[in-house]
């Protein structure tokens, strides 16, 4: 398939200070790891503050660009996980400005499935706060926008942590599919099988220490019938690589191999365009590894 890629440098410079899991040497990770691939170009872009308000409260918005405002040239902290520097609100919004350039690039028919290697992720971000590294909800505006336009949109989110923010933005959304593979029990505390939403939530946890094959058939079994029952024009993947056996923050076994098999079986069953973005991930040989396998997949489906 005609496979898209955006990034941009502004987000290796959304600093998070010392030692932070979630830090600016992500995004050449993947670079590195995706350098040879044939991917098409995507010109990135600013969200607008209206796109930004079909997810966020307006007074979100006003107190994270006075926060980052007023660090000067220094750090701060939105919570405990959650940090910021003056080049974070551009990084953000050009963040979520790159998933929409990817919606908008195959809405115009250039390209068949997309990655958006960005950063801050987004998946903990809620409609009023910020939260666990994550300042807009990348994925949940770029559906919006897709939905305005009049798609049918399931989001599937395969990060090791439940994408509470997510859940929160859609749960009474019937016409929006939500499905999540997580680690569980483990931090944000979201995401129990119970949490149903508007019936549109499907949420597997999974215990600690699961692998490949677990996973598998977690997702044969559970993801993709729902993905299939959905019925959408389109999936939008949170591409998450913290799952792997490598990841420092949680306690998952996955191989490299196994982001492209879910890959791979995604678009054999649901047969419909994806298009994904980062979310976590915090070792880097696994972060490279893991976005290589999801991209390659895409690169070789044959698929509408």
């Amino acid at each position: 398939m005609r496979t898209g890629f955006v990034t941009d440098p502004v987000f290796s410079r959304h600093d998070t200070g010392q030692g932070h899991p979630e830090r600016p040497a992500r995004i050449p990770a993947v670079l590195e790891a995706l350098q040879d691939l044939p991917l098409i170009q995507v010109d990135p872009r600013d969200a607008t503050r209206p796109e930004l308000l079909r997810v966020h409260a307006p007074a979100y918005l006003d107190a994270l660009e006075k926060a980052v405002e007023s660090l000067g040239a220094g750090l701060g902290h939105l919570d405990a996980d959650t940090a910021v520097c003056p080049e974070s609100w551009s990084a953000a919004r050009r963040s979520a400005g790159a998933a929409l350039a990817l919606g908008e690039a195959w809405l115009g028919g250039s390209i068949d499935a997309g990655f958006a290697c960005i950063r801050p992720p987004g998946h903990h971000a809620c409609p009023g706060r910020a939260m666990g590294f994550c300042l807009l909800n990348n994925i949940a505006i770029l559906a919006r926008h897709l939905q305005e336009r009049g798609k049918r949109v399931a989001i599937l989110d395969w990060d090791v942590h439940h994408g509470n923010g997510t859940q929160e933005i859609f749960q009474d959304d019937p016409e929006l599919l939500f499905v999540s593979l997580h680690q569980w029990p483990l931090w944000p505390g979201t995401g129990a099988a119970e949490e149903r939403g508007a019936g549109n939530i499907v949420n597997i946890p999974l215990p600690a220490g699961s692998g490949d094959e677990v996973y598998l058939r977690a997702f044969e079994e559970q993801a993709l019938p729902a993905l299939c029952a959905h019925g959408p024009d389109v999936v939008l993947v949170s591409a998450g690589f913290d799952a792997h056996a490598r990841d420092p923050l949680a306690g998952m076994q996955l191989s490299d191999e196994a982001f492209g098999t879910f890959t791979k079986r995604l678009l054999a069953e649901v047969q419909r365009p994806v298009l994904s973005v980062l979310e976590g991930g915090y070792d880097l040989q696994a972060l490279g590894g893991g976005a290589r396998a999801h991209v390659q997949a895409l690169l070789e489906a044959d698929v509408p």
